[in-house]
């Protein structure tokens, strides 16, 4: 029996699902955690304009007002010639996996999160990818960088998308428990820890 997580990094919802997850680990370490990135605009190529940074300043405020984590959205603004690609972001959280499969990956994409949300990086650049996961697993930048640029990487990210698909998620972010009668949802969206483990209790009784 294990809880899977649905997400992309760079889902705002997402980030503040992050320190809830975080919670409910704490409350249940007997359960392991699969993560599996979802790609919410992977491969997109059009320029964030100022009408998509404003739609995206809109949903940061309603994130904020119920999580308590903070934003840059001074960085947001500023940014220029940006592409919201979250590809490469969920790519970084397969390359944490491929390269430490025992590691803490809800540490990695949390801090993946922080590095766009708060520390204002740009996340869509694989050398600041491979910054953040070095950092975390303490790994050299360059060795993390080469299992980022990697095919296989890049096709067991594709993997999670569809793997994401077959699940029937179609929204991030989404909680589901994985039991020997099958997956159970907990959450199909951002929720408190306390609404999840009202759900995720009734999940486990069925």
């Amino acid at each position: 029996m294990k809880l899977l997580y649905v997400g992309d990094p760079m889902c705002s919802w997402c980030y503040g699902f992050g320190k809830e997850m975080s919670e409910l680990l704490a409350m249940h370490p007997e359960l392991e955690l699969e993560i599996i990135v979802g790609g919410v605009r992977a491969g997109a190529t059009d320029v964030l304009d100022q009408a998509g940074k404003e739609f995206r300043l809109e949903h940061w405020v309603r994130v904020e007002a119920n999580s308590g984590l903070p934003f840059n959205r001074e960085a947001l603004m500023a940014r220029e010639n940006f592409v919201y690609d979250t590809e490469p972001i969920c790519r970084a959280v397969v390359t944490a996996r491929r390269l430490a499969p025992q590691a803490d990956l809800l540490a990695v994409f949390r801090a993946l999160q922080q590095a766009f949300y708060v520390d204002g990086l740009d996340t869509t650049d694989g050398r600041v990818l491979a910054g953040v996961v070095g950092a975390q697993l303490r790994l050299d930048v360059e060795a993390v960088l080469r299992v980022w640029e990697d095919s296989a990487t890049v096709a067991e990210t594709k993997a999670d998308f569809a793997r994401a698909r077959s699940l029937g998620v179609r929204s991030f972010p989404a909680l589901l428990l994985d039991t020997d009668k099958g997956i159970v949802e907990v959450s199909g969206g951002y929720a408190h820890v306390a609404q999840l483990e009202q759900n995720l209790q009734k999940a486990l009784a069925r």
